[in-house]
């Protein structure tokens, strides 16, 4: 018999964010260079994709005509 094995069904443990310090189920982890692990949610990863933790000065210059080179 084959077992097929469904990523979404597979129970990890809960686990503490590293970005916003909750407690979640859903959470990628990454590993440093130096073998640290570091877990992050998937809002936080969502965020962070988004821009979302961009400067708030931040402003895309080629909407002024100014394409930078």
């Amino acid at each position: 018999m084959i077992d097929a094995i469904d990523p979404k069904v597979t129970e990890k443990p809960m686990v503490r964010c590293a970005e916003c310090d909750r407690e979640v189920r859903h959470y990628n982890t990454f590993f440093s260079p130096t073998n640290e692990k570091r877990n992050v949610c998937w809002e936080c990863l969502a965020r962070d994709e988004k821009g979302f933790f961009a400067k708030r000065d931040f402003r895309r210059g080629s909407r002024f005509g100014v394409i930078p080179r």
